[in-house]
């Protein structure tokens, strides 16, 4: 506000969404792509770029690149670029051992020809190791600890709310919800609403509030959590960096491999010469993948990240995005990175209160963008029957015949979120039954593998009957939840 108020010709942003919510994410793209002057933005919001960037500048292996368009289209013309560079270097690093073979046969280098020779191999010397063709990269690996129960948690008309009778907030109103293990569900919601509260009653370190008829929580077993969040709060700048990662000892587990704390430290770009240096010498970013490498390195089978994208670079988010997706265990990821959402998560609980309705929290399949599209077809199915709310509402104190009334009017009821991601995969999941039995029926259909290969025929004859009865029964559960 203070930077935009003395309309300036040019605007310098340093990672401007930053703790900003979705909603201010928005406006701020739309102000952004309005704004008559020059915008310089420091950020590694993908999302953001697309919307905003017309020109991407990038600092890579020491010098700066521009590319015309936004970040999509940056990254086509990099891909391209990084192919023509593993040519020229492959021709390079070719002549290179060409010329070290030459020079190690002893060849007289008294002739001019020769001496020219010597110097162009010297050149091609300097040139391969100030050539650095390899970018720091993260190496990303957890220790996923041992399996949880199927059930993560399972919420049965949750509510909480703080203050004084009469005066309460309502963070959470009547939520229910089934989350599993290996789930991957993203928290959507304002500054405020109550993201870390949820939480922590879905992870059983609140209770909900006593009320009639009462809600319930049920933990799964075997539970191991890990907080990003709580890592952050507990940073000891006066640490050294392998005595944060690994205090009283030189070793890390990672799956049941013992590794070197500076060996670990080096995964995350941390040379073997800073390990012994205070966390406090570290930048924002630095900090940030100092975290990650202490949380992966705790055995867990839940993990809890609140904001882990702030500060990091784009090529440690790709990797964490891989890592999080092939994680077996249950990630909570509390983010405003629309893109790192819609790249890890399976579902999202996005908070939808509003000030009739306060503590309203619904649970959508998918990431960002499937939120945004279902909650529109949600809204615009409720909008068409404005009075379905109220007469909701007022159904809860009339009678049967009176509430069977309102239910018939209301809209269909959602599914749960379990029920919605098996109908989505059904219709696929028929048609390949249906394409694995049409090619097992050709090759039987003209007889002749009877008498070729009598025992293969009657493999692929119970093969077709299992098919049957899978087909029907994916028919039958999908004829179910289309009801």
């Amino acid at each position: 506000a203070q930077a935009l108020v003395a309309k300036p010709d040019v605007l310098l942003l340093d990672e401007p969404t930053n703790h900003l919510d979705l909603d201010s994410i928005a406006w701020l793209e739309e102000l952004l792509v309005n704004f008559n002057g020059s915008i310089i933005t420091i950020t590694h919001d993908r999302a953001f770029l697309d919307q905003v960037a017309t020109v991407i500048v990038e600092l890579d292996r020491g010098k700066l690149r521009s590319y015309p368009g936004n970040f999509a289209q940056y990254l086509i013309t990099k891909e391209d670029q990084m192919e023509q560079e593993a040519v020229i270097n492959a021709k390079a690093d070719k002549l290179l051992a060409q010329e070290e073979i030459w020079i190690r046969k002893g060849v007289e280098a008294r002739r001019t020809r020769s001496v020219a020779r010597i110097g162009r191999l010297e050149t091609l010397r300097d040139s391969r190791s100030a050539r650095r063709d390899v970018v720091g990269r993260v190496n990303l690996d957890v220790s996923s600890g041992e399996k949880s129960g199927k059930i993560v948690a399972e919420l049965t008309d949750v509510s909480l709310s703080f203050g004084h009778p009469g005066f309460e907030k309502i963070i959470v109103s009547h939520f229910t919800g089934t989350l599993l293990r290996g789930d991957k569900i993203g928290l959507l919601g304002p500054n405020g609403a109550g993201k870390t509260t949820l939480l922590k009653l879905i992870l059983g370190e609140l209770q909900p509030d006593v009320t009639t008829p009462p809600g319930k929580i049920r933990q799964g077993a075997n539970l191991q959590v890990a907080y990003f969040d709580q890592m952050r709060d507990a940073l000891d700048l006066d640490a050294t960096l392998e005595d944060f990662i690994s205090p009283g000892s030189e070793w890390v587990e990672i799956n049941g491999q013992k590794k070197h704390v500076k060996s670990y430290l080096t995964d995350f770009l941390f040379s073997p010469e800073r390990a012994r240096s205070p966390v406090r010498s570290l930048s924002g970013g630095e900090r940030n993948r100092l975290l990650l490498a202490r949380l992966f390195a705790r055995p867990a089978n839940v993990l809890v990240l609140d904001e882990p994208t702030n500060d990091l670079d784009i090529d440690t988010l790709e990797l964490l995005e891989d890592l999080l997706q092939n994680y077996e265990g249950t990630v909570f990821l509390v983010s405003h990175d629309r893109r790192f959402l819609d790249n890890v998560v399976t579902s999202t609980i996005a908070y939808e209160g509003t000030p009739e309705n306060p503590g309203f929290w619904r649970e959508y399949e998918g990431g960002v963008t499937d939120w945004i599209t279902q909650s529109k077809r949600a809204a615009q199915i409720n909008g068409g029957n404005k009075a379905a709310p109220a007469a909701k509402a007022a159904s809860a104190n009339k009678s049967a015949p009176a509430a069977a009334k309102t239910d018939a009017d209301a809209p269909k009821k959602k599914l749960s979120y379990k029920d919605q991601r098996e109908l989505e995969v059904l219709p696929a999941l028929i048609q390949q039954l249906e394409s694995q039995q049409k090619a097992i029926e050709q090759e039987l259909y003209d007889g002749t593998l009877y008498t070729r290969d009598a025992k293969r025929a009657a493999e692929l004859n119970a093969r077709n009957s299992k098919l049957e009865e899978d087909l029907m029964t994916a028919l039958q559960r999908w004829e179910t939840l289309s009801v």
